[in-house]
């Protein structure tokens, strides 16, 4: 059974990635604690150096679908945390800034819709996940080992498609975050 063994880090390693992208950007968009100011400085301005992150986001974000769409989903879970942490720092230091921004009918519709992409494609990863567990656990049980190793090889490969599709998700909730902040490229 060490197929089992095998396929147990990759489950693990699947549920980590799956918090990891999807956290992230909601995390980023909770509100933290407001703490009594020291100073009465007014808060910095977003400025050219603030563009220059979220070009380098945007760029590394279509580079990760680029990733994924040729099957390279470790390169594109990099590319994607990346792009997250981009846009969780402009979300910090430019935040005040894009809420006093006013969405557009077409921005609020296409919001819309990738909340709404993103919450069927993580929907479908749940799906597979518990049907990887269900066939993996089969293949614990099985007593042919030839019937073991395809529902082990079954569960992977359900395993692997929940991560895309957990990563698909991902690209879904950051270029809500990619609209919010178009303001800065201009």
């Amino acid at each position: 059974m060490t197929l089992t063994r095998l396929i147990r880090p990759l489950m693990l390693l699947y549920v980590i990635s799956a918090v990891l992208t999807l956290a992230g950007p909601t995390w980023s968009q909770t509100k933290a604690p407001t703490q009594p100011q020291k100073s009465a400085a007014p808060p910095a301005k977003c400025g050219p150096d603030h563009a220059i992150l979220y070009k380098r986001a945007v760029n590394l974000l279509d580079k990760a679908e680029k990733k994924l769409a040729a099957k390279y989903t470790a390169e594109a879970k990099a590319l994607l945390k990346e792009s997250n942490s981009l846009f969780t720092i402009l979300l910090k230091e430019c935040g005040p800034q894009q809420k006093e921004r006013t969405l557009t009918s077409g921005e609020e519709q296409q919001e819309a819709v990738n909340k709404k992409l993103a919450a069927g494609e993580l929907a479908q990863a749940e799906r597979l996940e518990k049907s990887a567990a269900a066939k993996l656990k089969k293949s614990e049980q099985a007593a042919q080992k030839e019937i073991a190793v395809k529902y082990a090889r079954e569960a992977k490969g359900e395993f692997e498609r929940a991560q895309v599709n957990s990563l698909r998700a991902g690209i879904y909730s950051l270029r809500n975050q990619q609209m919010l902040f178009r303001w800065l490229a201009k």
